[in-house]
């Protein structure tokens, strides 16, 4: 019998029904998941307005959505649909370098066709609900506001990340890298905004996180306190930006110096995001939903076949720290070729030179120090891949002539970093940036950065973003919080898409001796906790954190992350509970991964094999060792035959 090999750390149908009935007196409209357990109920009472229940109990009170433009407003009274469209969709979504290969995707939909040249679409899944306009209108369109409510039964508890570390004072401007803050709506400060996602807690067991999708040439929505009601959340968007500026004044950002009165000016004709929630009664099913997935504009690359996932020997957060070398380690073609050295011998895919290769507003600056061509044919002859980081501001003063030196030099890529806002103009770019690579099939990892919300999925040559408080903070904070956090971030943040945590830290501390450190850094939690985010983390370019020496001194540890995959053929959320502890498990070919993650406590946990086929297989185990809370250092690696059951 063939030994399959498992690691661990501790068709389809389309059916469209066409219901062309005249409407206009019909205030309220039904629409249920597949299963029957999410119900959609949208009433006509003077303004639209929609709420949600999941198996009965209240997600969300009816609650007003709207959208207002000069002369023209989509917040007509009773009497205005003229149309009820209803279909129900069971297909396959085949995906590009994604936690899984293949997607179910079953909904039923409405769609309410209204006067004015516009339609309102409504989906229920079996695990969550959406809404977008859609408008057929003439010429260019200017959006003065979207008004998205959330009106909820009781004071629900609220997990969300506030914008802070705001650029240049400007409110909209922030990094969009928070802890999740704990507190009920009603105590959601003032005029203060936050960021999607977020959880709403229903009740003991059942969540809700707010999302968006697929949002193209218009601003992400923040989210604030309503002041209609105690319990009342509202939707927020950036204006449209008038004036922008760069310099040394605004350190290396592409600043917003003056806004418009206006959201969005637009296509006349188009879709508008999706409004998304997914709900859950059980907290491990959020571990696996792939609503933005479903519900994003499929890939606009015909072969995607270019397109390859990997990990990632990282400079920046080792700050270029290497030993036992006979060259000063640092920002220079010696440097990278040890880095590209480490990454050929370990089977990495890619080497980054980060920030310092050139000027963080010109790339046509070169570091004197750096030889980049001699670095990329080095790196090519070691089957290493270079990918390059470069401001926002600095590769969009000349994306296309850029893109193309770069790609003809070998380049396989670009990090591009301190957008730092998420306005029409900004979001707008991204997808340009997006296109005008792929052209040149270079990869593309978003920093300083919105959490995703389909760009992934529509070009997905952006294999990763940040939009997430990651360990680069354990540069300049040893805060205690990290573990629980990390926690919370598969359950929130990483529905949204991957996510460039950057794990891989080997200076594993525990609380009470862990300190910041720029050159030294270390991280809060286990070796083995950082092992596990390998597996636990969607990031289909997934860096290694520290230095090659550390990495070198650590073969053991070191193999194993470098046999783990990026991207993989299925994933089963196997346990979790938010903000104690994730279970995932994933496979790639015959070959099965698992990952735990824990909080600050430490814990045992049963694993349900029995999933898996039937057979033998090899386990190789990592495991926090018994003096782990002592040292965080301490593991146990073991190796076991198991078969399909429960452990």
């Amino acid at each position: 019998m063939k030994r399959k090999l498992l690691r661990a750390v501790l068709s389809t149908f389309f059916l469209l029904t066409l219901a062309g009935v005249q409407a206009q007196k019909q205030k309220t409209w039904q629409l249920s998941s597949p299963d029957k357990g999410n119900q959609i109920q949208v009433v006509f009472d003077g303004v639209i307005k929609w709420s949600v229940t999941h198996d009965g109990v209240r997600i969300l009170e009816s609650s007003p959505l709207s959208l207002e433009g000069p002369g023209w407003d989509i917040y007509p009274g009773t009497g205005q649909v003229v149309k009820v469209k209803n279909r129900t969709v069971s297909d396959t979504i085949r995906t590009v370098a994604y936690k899984k290969a293949y997607v179910k995707n079953h909904f039923n939909e409405m769609e309410l066709v209204c006067k004015g040249d516009y339609s309102i679409i409504f989906r229920a899944y079996d695990n969550g609900v959406a809404y977008r306009f859609v408008t057929r209108k003439q010429n260019e369109q200017v959006v003065m506001q979207e008004n998205v409510q959330f009106k909820f039964e009781g004071d629900k508890t609220l997990f969300i990340p506030f914008t802070s570390d705001i650029r240049q004072g400007e409110r909209y401007s922030c990094a969009f890298e928070e802890f999740y803050t704990q507190l009920p709506v009603s105590a959601f400060p003032g005029d203060t905004l936050a960021y999607l996602p977020m959880m709403v807690v229903v009740n003991d067991s059942l969540k809700a996180v707010l999302l968006e999708a697929d949002v193209q040439d218009y601003p992400a929505m923040f989210i604030q306190k309503d002041r209609s009601g105690p319990n009342a959340l509202k939707g927020v968007f950036a204006p449209y930006p008038s004036k922008e500026e760069a310099g040394p004044k605004y350190w290396i950002n592409y600043a917003v110096t003056a806004r418009e009165k206006y959201i969005s000016r637009t296509n006349g004709t188009r879709n508008f995001p999706w409004r998304v929630i997914a709900i859950s009664d059980r907290d491990a099913e959020l571990l696996n939903n792939d609503l933005v997935q479903q519900l994003s504009e499929p890939s606009k690359i015909t072969d995607p076949t270019w397109i390859k996932p990997g990990k990632v020997a990282w400079d920046w957060w080792n700050d270029w720290n290497i030993t036992g070398v006979d060259f000063k380690a640092g920002i220079n073609t010696e440097t990278y070729k040890h880095y590209i050295d480490f990454a050929s011998r370990n089977g990495l895919e890619y080497v980054i030179l980060d920030e310092g290769w050139s000027d963080d507003l010109d790339l046509t600056k070169r570091n004197t120090s750096i030889d980049l061509q001699e670095i990329i044919d080095y790196a090519k002859g070691k089957k290493v891949g270079i990918i390059l980081w470069s401001t926002w501001y600095a590769i969009t003063r000349n994306l296309e002539t850029f893109c193309a030196e770069f790609a003809a030099m070998g380049v396989k890529g670009f990090k591009v970093d301190f957008i730092d806002r998420n306005d029409q103009k900004a979001i707008k770019s991204c997808y340009e940036i997006a296109s005008v690579a792929a052209r040149h099939h270079l990869l593309l990892d978003f920093h300083g950065m919105f959490a995703p919300q389909g760009l992934q999925v529509t070009w997905p040559n952006v294999i990763n973003f940040e939009g997430v408080r990651g360990m680069e903070y354990m540069k300049w904070s040893a805060d205690d919080r990290v573990p629980e956090h990390a926690v919370r971030l598969p359950f929130i943040r990483m529905m949204a898409g991957p996510m460039d945590y950057t794990p891989g830290a080997f200076r594993n501390r525990t609380r009470k001796n862990a300190v910041a450190s720029n050159s030294l850094p270390q991280s809060l939690g286990t070796r083995c906790n950082q092992m596990a985010m390998f597996i636990v983390y969607e990031s289909p370019l997934q860096m290694l954190a520290d230095n090659p020496t550390i990495y070198t001194k650590e073969q053991a540890c070191t193999d194993f992350l470098s046999a783990v995959p990026t991207i993989f053929d299925e994933t089963r959320a196997l346990d979790g509970r938010f903000g104690e502890y994730v279970v995932m498990a994933r496979r790639k070919g015959q070959d099965w991964y698992i990952g735990a993650l824990s909080n600050w406590t430490e814990r045992d946990l049963e694993l349900d094999l029995s999933f898996l086929p039937s057979g033998n297989y090899r386990a190789q185990i990592f495991r926090d060792g018994i003096n782990a809370s002592r040292d965080a250092t301490d593991y146990v690696r073991e190796e076991r035959t198991i078969t399909p059951g429960k452990y």
